[in-house]
Parts: C-alpha cells; structure tokens; sequence
C-alpha cells in the first residue's frame, strides 16, 4: 500500500468519524451525564467493537461484510431500538446532583463498556464503511493480509483518537450542568440525544 492510498484511507475514517453517529452520541452523553471517566469507559467499548467488527473482516473480508450488509435492516433496527430504549431510561429519570454524584459510589464502568461495544457493533453505517471502503484501498500487488491490518488498527486509533476528544470535551462542559436544578435538565439532553440518535439511525439508508 502506497502513502498516499494510506493517508486517503486515514482521510475518508477520520471524516466518517467526526460525523454525528451513534457512538459520538453515546459518548457524550455519558460524559455529560456521569462524567468523563464514564465517557472514555464508553470508548473503550466501542473501541472493542470496532475491533471485532474489523477481525472479523480480516477472517473473511468479502464473506463477512458482505453477510453483515445484507442484514443492514435488522443491525439497524437492533441499535435504533436500544439507543431509543437507553433514552427513554434517561428521561425518566430523576437525575443526580453532579457533586452528590461524585461523592457517592462511582458509576459501574463495566455496563457502559458494554453499551458501547453494543452499540458500535449495532452501527450500519461502520459495517457498510468497512464493506464498501476498505476494498478501495487494497492495492493488489501488495499482501493483503498486512494491509487489511494496518487498516484495520488504524481505523480502530483514529476511532478512538476522536471519541476521547469527544468525551473530554464533554466532560469539561458538564460543569456548566452542574447543581441540583440542572440535574433533570441534564438527563432529558441526554435523552433528547440519544432518542433522536436512535430515531435517525431508524430511518437511516443505505
């Protein structure tokens, strides 16, 4: 693979990535919501599933991506429905005084790592990136094993990269939701987000 076929390949994640999705909208409001902490251990998770989307790629690149793109409609509605469902939880509820909350027993970081491999592993829109994109920038007369991990890890870093800049941006501007009176506030933003989230991957296309 040439430098420039790899800085192109870097250029069109990088893009992907700063666009609102699923993720992006997790992360920030688990950062707003629980603190930043909470939000790197959601990138984390959808670090986790980046990675198995893209081994399972690299096993069987044609096979697989072209399985998972054919079920574009069922992963859809899987992650449509349990953005929605982690919304609505949201909303309903009472929320928490940020400075209590900090006082009190930490969030288990375990539960949102898991939403985040959830929800990354439930995002169309990655699977159909990898099933369409990533055959574009194999060059043939290179081995395709080292390519398919070199782009494999790069995406999976570049994800990453901004996904935590995401959640501390987040983060830092979780004090201006702070107190008592802004707790109900800050969970119905946060539920707002992730409904709407939830609502646009519903009608997403392919």
């Amino acid at each position: 693979m040439s430098i420039e076929l790899y800085l192109a390949f870097c250029l069109a994640t990088a893009i992907l990535i700063l666009m609102p999705g699923p993720i992006v909208t997790l992360v920030i409001a688990q950062s707003l919501r629980h603190g930043t902490g909470t939000g790197l251990a959601t990138v984390a998770g959808s670090s986790v599933g980046n990675a198995i989307l893209v081994a399972a790629g690299a096993l069987g690149l044609s096979t697989a991506f072209v399985f998972l793109a054919d079920l574009f409609d069922v992963i859809r509605w899987l992650g449509a429905g349990y953005l929605i469902w982690l919304g609505v939880r949201e909303w309903r509820s009472k929320g928490a005084d940020l400075d209590a909350a900090t006082a009190g027993a930490p969030r288990d970081k375990s539960a949102v790592f898991w939403q985040g491999i959830i929800v990354a592993i439930t995002n169309p829109k990655t699977i159909l990136f990898y099933a369409a994109f990533f055959p574009q920038f194999i060059d043939t007369a290179a081995p395709l094993a080292l390519q398919l991990i070199l782009m494999s890890v790069s995406f999976v870093v570049i994800a990453a990269t901004f996904d935590t800049g995401y959640a501390l941006l987040a983060g830092r501007l979780r004090g201006v939701l702070s107190g008592a009176r802004r707790a109900r506030l800050r969970s119905r933003i946060t539920g707002c987000l992730l409904i709407g989230t939830g609502i646009g991957l519903a009608l997403a296309r392919r």
